[in-house]
Order: C-alpha cells, then sequence, then structure tokens
C-alpha cells in the first residue's frame, strides 16, 4: 500500500525536542537499553522509565493512569515477551495473550492522551516462512508464518495493523519497525534459550576457560544469516522518529549476509579459542537464508554503522565484564 495516507505528516522535528518527555517501554531489555542509551547519548533530557514491577503493561487500568498522568510526548514501545521455539510451543496463549496486551493497552492510551508520535518495534518473524530474499516489507501476509513461533508473530502484526488503522482513522503519526537477528551487550547468553549468536560465544568461552579441544555446532554451518548490533538498531529508531511518518512498517537491518560458518568462525576469533570447530551435519540446519531488504530505510538516509567484527568484540568485552565475572 502506498504512503500517502502518512505523506502529509511533517517528520524532522524529534531531534530538536531534547527536553521533550519520551516513554521508552522495555527500557531493561537488549532492544530498550541500547535505546535509552541511545537518546541519552543524543541530548535527550527528559526520560520516562519504568520497570515491569513499577508498571505493569499487561494491566489496561495501570496503563491508562500511567499515560493519563505522565503525558509523555513521544513513545518506544520495545516491550515484548519473547522467547525461542520452545517457549513459544510450551507457552503459546502467553505468546499471543501478552503481546496483544501490552500493543493494544500502550498504543491505545498514548493515542487517547495526545502523544505526538509513537514507534512500534516488532521482529523479522512476522514474514510468512517461504518469503522471497532479501524479504521486502511487501511480503507481509503474503503466505504462511513459521509454525514455530507464529504466536508472537501474530501478536506482531496485530502491532503493525494497529498503528495503521490509528493512523488511517485518526490521523494519529504511529509508525513500526522491523529489527532483523539482533546481538549486542545485554543480550541472553543463558544455556537453554539464547540466540546462535551469544550461543556460540558462551560456548567458545567455555571451551576456552576449560582448555577443551574442541567446539561441535549443529549443521553444515552453510544457511544464510544477517545480524544488526543493537546499537545500531537504536540509530535506526531515533532516526525513524525524526525522519519517518509513513504508513508501511519499515525493516531494519544490516544487509549483510554471513553463513553460520563464517560466523562460528568469527565468534572462534574474537573469543581467542584455539582449538578445533567440528560440524555435526546429523543435526539440522533450518532455513538455507534469511534476509531483510534494507532498501527502504537506506533510501530514506540510514545505514548501519558498527561492523558485525567490531560489534562482536564489543559484545564479547560485555559479556567477560557482565555475565563471567559475576558468576565468579
Amino acid at each position: 500500500m502506498a504512503d500517502t495516507t502518512g505523506s502529509e505528516m511533517k517528520s524532522g522535528s524529534f531531534m530538536l525536542e531534547k527536553s521533550a518527555k519520551i516513554f521508552v517501554a522495555g527500557h531493561r531489555g537488549l532492544v530498550g537499553s541500547a535505546i535509552v542509551r541511545k537518546l541519552q547519548d543524543q541530548g535527550f533530557t527528559n526520560l520516562v522509565l519504568r520497570t515491569h514491577s513499577e508498571l505493569d503493561l499487561t494491566s489496561q487500568s495501570d496503563v491508562e493512569s500511567f499515560f493519563a498522568t505522565e503525558k509523555p510526548v513521544y513513545v518506544i514501545l520495545a516491550a515484548a515477551k519473547v522467547g525461542g521455539i520452545h517457549a513459544n510451543n510450551t507457552y503459546p496463549a502467553d505468546f499471543i495473550g501478552v503481546n496483544l496486551q501490552i500493543q493494544t493497552n500502550v498504543i491505545h492510551s498514548a493515542y487517547k492522551h495526545g502523544v505526538k508520535k509513537l514507534l512500534f518495534l516488532g521482529s523479522s518473524c512476522i514474514y510468512p516462512k517461504f518469503a522471497p530474499q532479501p524479504i521486502p516489507e511487501s511480503a507481509l501476509l503474503t503466505g504462511p508464518l513459521e509454525p514455530t513461533n507464529e504466536w508472537y508473530a501474530i501478536a506482531k502484526i496485530a502491532g503493525i495493523k494497529m498503528c495503521q488503522a490509528y493512523r488511517l482513522q485518526h490521523q494519529w503519526d504511529a509508525i513500526s519497525g522491523m529489527p532483523t537477528n539482533l546481538y549486542g551487550q545485554n543480550d541472553n547468553f543463558h544455556p537453554e534459550n539464547s540466540h546462535v549468536l551469544p550461543a556460540l560465544m558462551r560456548r567458545f568461552h567455555e571451551a576456552k576457560a576449560n582448555n577443551a579441544d574442541e567446539v561441535v555446532v549443529w549443521g553444515s554451518g552453510s544457511p544464510l544469516r544477517e545480524f544488526l548490533h543493537v546499537d545500531d538498531l537504536a540509530d535506526a529508531c531515533v532516526f525513524l522518529m525524526d525522519q519517518y511518518s509513513g504508513f508501511e512498517h519499515v525493516n531494519v537491518g544490516s544487509g549483510v549476509e554471513v553463513t553460520i560458518k563464517e560466523l562460528a568462525e568469527l565468534v572462534k576469533e574474537v573469543v581467542g579459542f584455539k582449538g578445533k570447530l567440528v560440524w555435526d551435519t546429523t543435526k539440522p540446519d533450518g532455513t538455507p537464508r534469511k534476509l531483510m531488504d534494507n532498501s527502504k530505510l537506506a533510501s530514506l538516509g540510514w545505514t548501519p554503522k558498527i561492523s558485525l567484527k567490531d560489534g562482536l568484540s564489543q559484545t564479547y568485552e560485555w559479556y567477560l565484564e557482565n555475565v563471567v565475572q559475576k558468576k565468579q
């Protein structure tokens, strides 16, 4: 669909309003914490932050009373219930229900209480399982989803559609960004439910610490994946708040793809593990290629700045200081 529904809205004032009240929902997560760091670095001085115990975003009355009292000017919605395949399969009602509640409560109260602009953040899992590669924004709702995380994906699609519906009916400036695979400080390194990049980093670190001879990784290493440093995502979020007021959601990716094998070799090098890397080809590979089409965001004038090697080095430093040292 064309962006005509939002083109008359003016962009470009966000960066001039450094003292405007901004509510970052989900500020303790991987994404929200990076957005808070970026806003503070850019000189924004009036951030409103609430932990889950201070504000339950699934409670309509609590969210309503928060917006009525605080009256933020801008909202960035980075709060979500997230988890891997096992969690999605075990708690499908939680993944669809909690995310729908958070989105509905925050988006409606933000509109009702005069928020000037809202940015909703989703995920690349919104796209069909067999979407064309690289995946353009137009692939949304063109085919069935990946069944392993459809509960989460359907909630996120509903969030995009809510933003579009409020724009159409109320001429309200609500936009959506869809990030690719993210990594960086505050990532989840838990042995049972971490994603591929932090899982590799933890395993190489533990192998190095234990003087192990080898690390065995599932699959052939051939699948292609895309990774974006979370500080780059935060930079893109500030850019979108300032420069974009369109109807369609916007992909936020690095535009660079690496094989899992290349990623593993790079992580091995950054960690300094000198042993062997062994591929267990009896184990499944997953989707052969997953890359988002980043051309829309690039045409608006934004490109990522952090290389994968630099990003991995920064992430490993953070892991050593904040995960390894705390265990000791």
